[in-house]
């Protein structure tokens, strides 16, 4: 029987013409590899096709992921430091695709072992039992990846392995190696293991990865085995927990590689990009409001006032942009209007929503909401400045200055704000700014001109009267 020639991947092979048998996977070219080289070579050949190795990733092109790309191909395990929400986790998880699409095990094996290379007694019994004909299956990758979240309460059993009390009662002798539950280590055995929060292991069940990330293998009560593991160790943390509420015992810190600095979204642009790739948004939010967001959230980050050590993680800005979707979602359900968009008046709705999601240095209590109000108008401000530099917008104040009143708010439908002004060639130049155009919908349309209004407010050239209990807003002079 034929089968396709296979060196290095079997990315690019049909699973139904994969070989079955261990004879044919050495007809078929088949070389076996360990992981750290797998992923080497994946790397690379994505690399030098001029492909992106981290679909999804935002934000550390220049900083993170040259790092981390020398590191995979250096073979090291692998520690992320950073604070929350900086993508560490999404950053693992992509190392997914580096693997082999599918590649060849054992078939039945408790550990998913290469056909070449059995490492359990059972497996190997079974090898030199049926040689050739040792039947072989083919593991996806996503079936490679194990990721861990590690609390105070994980044992060295859930790591590495305990005695199967079932398989004693069955009658096997406590000194056989069969009569071992293998933790989730062994379990990734040839493939990727993650461990989220790793300074929260308890000292005693970080001892328990020290012959794994060193000698590669495993000790379980004191059992004279050695399984030689082939996997990619990576782990996050946080540099508060790194060293204070927890820590990574300095013999494990050793046994790192490499340890890779993440940060948050050093431009406005990619935190933007971030924001509009993870949310889900129910309504329409403008690109204009989304720079509002992302704005905040780099003051939120630069505040005296925001405890840092915490950090304020990108969930944050995505919770926003969910909230300004939300809040124009229930407007256009209690006006009726058929396309909901967001307009400046939703961010309202920010600061009381998601305050309980950062952390105020101590002193702060109960100014909570004027802090994140004012942080947020001035992140407004500067997306105004931004948008409309150079744009005289006089003619909007000259024409709330002749007695025009212009209200907006949770229950004002979007005809309504444009309607209480005339017609202005300004206001076309407004929405080309911001790349409405005269044929869009009016929710678009009157989410320009508000922006435009809250402009000419936050510079105190019009007057804003609030009403916080029925959320409406009158501009004025």
């Amino acid at each position: 029987m034929a089968h396709p020639k296979i060196r290095r991947s079997v990315n690019e092979v049909n699973r139904g013409n994969l070989p079955r048998t261990v004879g044919e996977l050495k007809a078929a070219g088949h070389q076996q590899r360990g992981v750290k080289a797998e992923i080497r070579d994946n790397l690379l050949a994505i690399l030098r096709a001029g492909g992106n190795p981290w679909p999804g990733i935002v934000g550390f092109d220049r900083t993170v992921l040259p790092q981390l790309e020398r590191a995979l191909l250096a073979g090291h395990d692998i520690v992320l430091l950073g604070e929350r929400g900086q993508g560490k986790t999404r950053l693992l998880r992509t190392l997914v695709g580096l693997l082999d699409e599918w590649t060849p095990v054992i078939d039945g094996s408790e550990l998913g072992e290469h056909p070449y290379k059995p490492i359990t007694a059972e497996s190997k019994r079974r090898a030199a039992e049926l040689g050739d004909d040792l039947p072989v299956s083919w593991r996806h990758r996503s079936e490679r990846y194990a990721e861990k979240l590690a609390t105070p309460d994980t044992s060295v059993g859930d790591l590495i392995g305990d005695v199967d009390p079932v398989k004693v009662a069955q009658g096997r002798s406590l000194g056989d190696p069969e009569t071992i539950h293998f933790g989730l280590v062994p379990r990734s055995h040839r493939g990727i293991i993650a461990v989220n929060e790793l300074p929260d292991l308890a000292e005693r069940i970080q001892v328990g990865l020290l012959n794994v990330m060193e000698e590669r293998d495993i000790q379980i009560r004191g059992y004279t085995m050695r399984l030689p593991l082939d996997v990619l160790l990576v782990a996050t943390a946080n540099p508060e927990d790194y060293t204070n509420r927890g820590r990574i015992i300095t013999p494990l810190k050793d046994r790192f590689g490499a340890e890779v600095r993440t940060h948050y979204p050093l431009d406005v642009d990619d935190e933007i990009d971030l924001v509009r790739q993870e949310s889900n948004l129910v309504a329409e939010v403008p690109d204009s409001l989304i720079e509002v967001v992302a704005r905040f959230v780099r003051n939120l980050r630069e505040s005296g006032a925001i405890d840092q050590r915490s950090g304020v993680s990108a969930r944050f800005a995505v919770a926003a942009a969910e909230t300004l979707a939300a809040a124009a979602l229930r407007r256009a359900a209690l006006t009726s209007e058929d396309d909901p968009v967001a307009r400046p008046i939703d961010l309202d709705a920010i600061p009381d929503v998601l305050r309980g999601k950062l952390e105020f240095e101590a002193g702060e209590e109960g100014r909570e909401t004027e802090h994140l109000t004012h942080l947020l108008r001035m992140a407004t401000a500067e997306t105004a400045r931004y948008a409309f530099a150079g744009l005289d917008l006089s003619p909007v104040e000259d024409a709330i200055g002749e007695g025009r009143i212009v209200t907006t708010g949770e229950r004002v439908p979007a005809s309504d704000v444009l309607n209480a002004l005339p017609e202005l060639p300004v206001l076309h130049e407004v929405a080309e700014r911001l790349g409405v155009k005269p044929t869009d919908s009016a929710g678009r349309i009157a989410s320009a001109v508000e922006l435009a209004l809250e402009a000419l407010y936050l510079s105190r050239r019009l007057a804003k009267d609030a009403d916080a209990e029925d959320g409406t807003a009158v501009y004025g002079i």
